[in-house]
């Protein structure tokens, strides 16, 4: 029950930050993506690989932590969920000179060519449940308050998808 509490407690604080001016502090993105990737791993089963491609040294920007973490939780629920319980999620962070780059990827089912236009949009959803704010709120939370970028940057049908993000460092 205690766990219950205190996922409600994060939610609750994720909500609160939407529409308020989040602050943004350094923080290393690798081990922000870590403790999502761990999460998700405890939430799936052992015909899911959770892979994690990170240069050695840390990747730093400038985040809200609260709110970075709801985004990549969000892009790997929806990788768990296009992998059906079997298959591969990988995320892998790039620092660049000036920007740094992650990639979600799972092995799933993908995107039909006519939905990729519309994954972004408030209330599409192709589940059964949810109500289609995922992705929307993830689009809002990088590129209003981390002045980055969240984009599909690949997806074909029955061998998966990758959505980037791009932030300044």
């Amino acid at each position: 029950m205690e766990k219950d509490v205190n996922r409600l407690k994060l939610i609750s604080d994720r909500f609160g930050k939407i529409g308020s001016s989040p602050r943004l502090e350094e923080a290393d993105i690798g081990e922000q993506v870590e403790k999502m990737m761990a999460y998700i791993k405890r939430r799936s089963t052992e015909k899911v690989n959770c892979v994690l491609d990170r240069p050695e040294e840390k990747v730093i920007a400038k985040i809200s932590e609260p709110l970075f973490d709801w985004v990549i939780e969000n892009l790997l629920k929806n990788a768990l969920d296009a992998i059906n319980g079997r298959g591969t999620i990988t995320v892998t962070i790039k620092k660049l000179p000036s920007k740094v780059m992650l990639d979600v990827n799972d092995s799933g089912r993908g995107i039909s060519k006519q939905n990729i236009s519309k994954v972004f949009k408030p209330g599409f959803t192709t589940k059964k449940r949810g109500w289609g704010l995922g992705l929307s709120l993830a689009k809002r939370i990088i590129e209003k308050y981390h002045k980055g970028q969240l984009f599909i940057k690949s997806s074909e049908i029955n061998k998966g998808t990758t959505f980037r993000i791009v932030l300044n460092s």
